[in-house]
């Protein structure tokens, strides 16, 4: 690993057991080599530290118990599966308790540097009661649960830039006015029957760089400023690219880094503690979503860096 000079580091789950030597669970996600590959480049940028466990008790906060005791027994339906895209193993629960966990250290890393990362997480479909679309549990959920039960929140955005809609989020925060949920997504993808809750804007099929960042410009941006939130989640899907299999939209991986350092910038200007997680990623070519991977990394440590530079040479001057 590099030698780094900012507070920051990344989480990942994607070295726990779960993920050791066995295939992905669907042929859409990254290939293991590739994986690892990512994981060694995204080490030479900022320290890269395996998740923890999240409690179950935190989970339990945003879940009903009795859906959660079934998936930690297994004792789901073969329907269950099908609506999780792949089956039930121990690997499902443990994936899903780091991915977990590493957005709630992430959200602790926010509050006290600024910035958060984690590596992974992002499963925005995961509701109340039952899972879909590969998420077991509601990782951003849970901790802005959280937050709002500590006090160190009072109004979260959840900006949510996946090509899918996160259906999940949408109707969990649907009655709380404390948070705003926000969905940029593809109109004719996956959930086809969508929330209502937050503000939502779906774009068209092969929605390039241009209409994508004119919608974030025009539509999302009033939209968070007028809410005024004390602390972000931003889900940074690389779904949005050309050539995702799951996706059909058609951002190049310079319009990613774009949507990136909008996000990054405004948030570290205004001073608002910000987690970023990857949620969705399938594309064809590994290396190019690889290097939307590595811009987004690279897109936050700049902005924050910079905030950090500037706080410290306020201090100077004021001493």
């Amino acid at each position: 690993m590099a030698a780094v000079s900012h507070p920051f580091r990344a989480l990942t789950a994607y070295r726990r057991a779960a993920y050791a030597g066995q295939p992905a669970p669907r042929r859409q996600f990254m290939a293991r080599e590739f994986m690892l590959d990512l994981l060694e480049r995204v080490g030479e940028r900022l320290p890269l530290e395996d998740a923890p466990d999240l409690p179950w008790e935190k989970a339990e906060r945003v879940h009903d118990p009795a859906y959660l005791a079934r998936w930690r027994g297994g004792e789901v339906t073969r329907a269950e599966e099908r609506a999780l895209g792949f089956p039930w193993t121990p690997a499902v629960v443990e994936r899903g308790l780091g991915s977990s966990g590493a957005t709630l250290a992430a959200t602790r890393d926010a509050l006290r540097v600024g910035l958060g990362l984690n590596f992974g997480g992002g499963t925005h479909h995961a509701y109340a009661d039952h899972a879909e679309g590969f998420s077991f549990l509601n990782d951003v959920v849970i901790s802005a649960r959280w937050l709002l039960d500590s006090g160190q929140a009072r109004r979260i955005l959840i900006l949510d830039l996946d090509v899918h809609q996160g259906n999940g989020t949408a109707s969990m925060l649907a009655q709380e006015a404390r948070t705003l949920t926000v969905s940029l997504h593809g109109a004719n993808n996956y959930p086809f029957t969508k929330e209502t809750a937050g503000l939502n804007v779906a774009l068209p099929d092969g929605t390039g760089d241009a209409a994508y960042l004119a919608a974030l410009d025009d539509q999302v941006a009033p939209a968070v400023a007028a809410f005024r939130p004390d602390f972000v989640f931003y889900l940074a899907g690389a779904d949005v690219l050309v050539g995702d299999q799951l996706g059909k939209l058609a951002l190049s991986v310079d319009g990613v880094r774009q949507r990136d350092e909008r996000v990054f910038a405004w948030a570290a200007r205004a001073r608002l503690p910000l987690v970023t997680v990857m949620a969705g990623g399938y594309n064809r070519d590994p290396h190019r979503l690889i290097a939307a991977r590595l811009g987004t990394v690279e897109a936050a440590l700049g902005a924050f860096s910079q905030a950090q530079g500037r706080d410290a040479v306020g201090l100077l001057r004021q001493s």
